[in-house]
């Protein structure tokens, strides 16, 4: 994997993704490779040679952020590297590095979850906004905010960092880990891609001894495979008493006629020609020949002996882990058709490397050098604060009595003596001014301006465009590291779903897996007034939609939590807009829909009129009836 030996001198240079250390001694003997007196974890036995150096520099790298790399240097340089001066630059770095490619929050999206609120929805946005609801749900269920600042400043710090999910019954929802990435080792193919998905990855790490338990120093490694599906096992004992895995078999056939053979899985389907087995997953459209087997299993030290490695331990000498319910972890499936472990680096690896690089790889020089000048200063400020005198008396060449110079104490001198003092003050400045200008280069090679870290006043630039043109390296700089990390983001939600799916809990029934993104919010203070301004005319000039100028102000940082939910709070109020829908279609209902009320009105009775009156009636007669 980008691995080039060079011969010079009796010495082997290594150009590799590490090869940024090559000028430290312990990272790099004779023979290129990491001493063992420092990095005694990585040159364990059971470390792939490939790995050596990558677990090497995390360790480095880990002792520059909590300010222990003179005790580090220490075991090389002797105990002189122990009064090395470490003020945190690193740490600082990477804190605001973390910072800037989080974002000030991180939003879950589903594309088409947002809709223009006209109608009802269709079934496709119906479904990516129920997608995206529950996904959020599970975000703040499982602290994903937290997660991601701890995945993400292994991932600045040391280039990588490593997530993994595992269901959990008891909690209804998959549960997400983040882990040390030298304690992963995906399993990479030599003739193949190095950026492709392996498909066995191991997480493995050393256990010291526990005398209080009576356990020896131990190997312990869980791994996750991609295989051909095989017959349902279950647990059981083998005959030293371990906790195993077995075939589950048929009962016997009575006449003997027949091998009933093992029983498959439910709703696996066995191809009597090839003797494959498929399964219909919820996410796949077509059956899939294959599944993930997991084992959690833990060896003793003392029994690896021989050549091996991570990848060939030997089986027979483990212990296998019982999950909660009785499952033994023995190649166990989980019913799913992914390795669910995601590993994100800090960069864009190169075209033949699978590793992402550290955000201090370029700079770590500087810090050295930064360092140096800390601790020069250091003692340069403990002379200038405690001045050294030249006394000078009549006669002199007679041994002098120590004096000590304290606050308040007085020296008499015999006539034509004097008092000298060597003024420091100079080298102390000139040593500072050393300090900035390391402090300086560093900002510089790691593309982070002087404002970002807050050591430059922001009022000292002339204007807006000119502090622009300061944090355009920082722009570029994001704009890659999170390149780095939107495709990995995209296959962790895509994982979540999954396994939702897979564990049938009862909220996810019906969903079909959306393609869902992790947006991360601005990294530098924004001009909230002037985007305001933008969206109000931008909309009432009718070039930008409602829906495109709300989530402006939501990207801002506005307190907006839900795009669709605000159109309706504002068109709610909208009454002139409301009028102006009603006189230009006459649609009752539609204005109804607008404002979000229910405006259709019952058809009102006929009025009750009175009766018309008719012509004058006929003159009645009043004669009384007599004759004539």
């Amino acid at each position: 994997m980008g691995l080039r030996h060079l011969a010079a001198a009796g010495r082997q240079l290594i150009i590799d993704g590490w090869g940024w250390l090559n000028y430290k001694p312990i990272f790099a003997s004779d023979t290129g490779m990491p001493s063992r007196r420092a990095f005694p974890e990585s040159t364990a036995m059971w470390v792939p040679p490939a790995d050596q150096r990558r677990l090497a520099a995390y360790k480095i790298l880990a002792a520059y952020d909590n300010n222990q790399a003179g005790q580090l240097a220490a075991i090389a340089d002797g105990p002189e590297a122990l009064e090395r001066r470490e003020f945190g630059d690193p740490a600082m770095f990477i804190d605001t590095l973390v910072a800037d490619v989080l974002g000030s929050e991180q939003t879950i999206t589903v594309p088409g979850a947002d809709h223009d609120g006209d109608g009802e929805p269709s079934p496709e946005q119906a479904m990516a906004e129920r997608v995206q609801g529950l996904l959020r749900e599970w975000a703040e269920d499982e602290l994903l905010p937290m997660r991601m600042l701890q995945a993400e400043r292994k991932a600045v710090c040391l280039g990588d960092g490593v997530y993994w999910l595992a269901l959990d019954a008891s909690k209804g929802r998959p549960v997400l880990r983040v882990t040390d990435p030298g304690f992963y080792f995906p399993v990479i193919e030599e003739d193949g891609d190095t950026g492709a998905y392996p498909r066995r990855v191991h997480l493995a790490w050393e256990l010291p001894e526990d005398q209080l338990r009576g356990l020896k120093p131990r190997l312990r490694r869980i791994t996750w495979e991609l295989d051909y599906i095989r017959p349902l096992t279950a647990p059981g004992v083998d005959q030293r008493g371990r906790a195993v895995r077995a075939p589950v078999m048929q009962p016997p056939d009575p006449d003997g006629e027949t091998d009933p053979g093992p029983i498959l899985v439910t709703g696996d389907t066995l191809d009597p020609a090839s003797g494959s087995i498929t399964r219909n997953y919820a996410w796949n459209d077509r059956p899939s020949p294959f599944t993930c087997y997991m084992t959690d299993a833990t060896w003793r030290l003392s029994d690896l002996t021989g050549p091996t490695d991570v990848d060939a331990l030997p089986l027979e000498k483990a212990a296998f882990a019982t999950r909660g319910d009785g499952e033994v972890l023995d190649h166990l499936d989980l019913l799913i058709d992914f390795i669910p472990v995601v590993h994100v680096p800090n960069t864009v690896p190169d075209a033949e490397e699978h590793w992402g690089q550290s955000s201090l790889a370029k700079v770590l020089q500087v810090f050295d050098e930064l360092a140096g000048a800390d601790t020069d200063s250091s003692h340069a400020s403990a002379i200038t604060g405690s001045p050294i005198l030249s006394i000078t008396t009549k006669g002199g060449g007679g041994k002098q009595p120590d004096r000590r110079v304290e606050p308040g104490v007085v020296f008499d001198l015999p006539e034509g003596g004097r008092m000298d003092a060597l003024n420091t003050a100079p080298q102390l400045a000139g040593l500072r001014e050393h300090v900035r200008s390391l402090q300086d280069r560093a900002a510089a090679t790691a593309r982070l301006p002087a404002v970002s870290l807050g050591t430059a006043d922001p009022a000292a630039f002339p204007s807006g465009y000119a502090l622009e043109l300061a944090l355009g390296p920082e722009d570029s700089l994001m704009a890659f590291m999170r390149l780095a990390r939107f495709h990995k983001y995209k296959l962790l939600l895509k994982f979540v779903q999954r396994l939702h799916l897979a564990g049938q809990f009862p909220k996810w029934a019906g969903v079909t897996v959306q393609s869902a993104v992790m947006t991360f919010g601005p990294y530098r203070p924004l001009d909230k007034k002037g985007i305001l301004d933008q969206v109000i005319e931008g909309v009432q000039g009718h070039v930008i939609s409602l829906e495109t100028g709300v989530r402006m102000l939501m990207e801002a940082g506005f307190p907006i939590q839900d795009v669709q939910k605000e159109i309706e709070r504002i068109q709610a109020r909208a009454f002139a807009d409301a009028k102006n829908l009603a006189d230009a279609t006459g649609d009752t209902e539609a204005v109804g829909r607008y404002l979000g009320i229910n405006v259709t009105q019952d058809t009102p009775p006929a009025p009750e009129l009175p009766p018309v009156p008719s012509a004058d009636p006929a003159p009645s007669d009043q004669s009384g009836g007599s004759g004539s």
